[in-house]
């Protein structure tokens, strides 16, 4: 039988695939994978079923591997930034207002 994961280690491994996933160099891949690591999370959050977090924590460690070897391949294909992630200047006054 497997050990249960404690609740640092899923932090942990939360923590991870969310820093794999903002690795990605395309913005729409990046968002994605970031989006879809938050709501696969928030789903087991409430989860007291010892096999249940075995299996999950299990399966999040082998997608966190496929997330990083993409997030590589990405970055060595990755083209131009899109309208989207360019840095906008501050916004400024044109008028007398305060």
């Amino acid at each position: 039988m497997s050990v249960t994961p404690t609740k640092e280690a899923l932090l942990q491994l939360y923590s991870s695939t969310l820093r794999a996933s903002r690795g990605f160099s395309s913005y729409n891949f990046r968002q994605y994978f970031v989006r879809r690591t938050k709501t696969t999370f928030k789903e087991i959050q409430d989860e007291k079923d010892p096999a249940k977090l075995s299996a999950f924590y299990n399966e999040r460690v082998k997608e966190l591997s496929v997330i990083k070897r993409s997030a590589i391949v990405n970055s060595l294909y990755g083209g131009r930034k899109l309208v989207i992630e360019h840095n906008k200047p501050e916004a400024t006054m044109e008028r007398g207002d305060t």
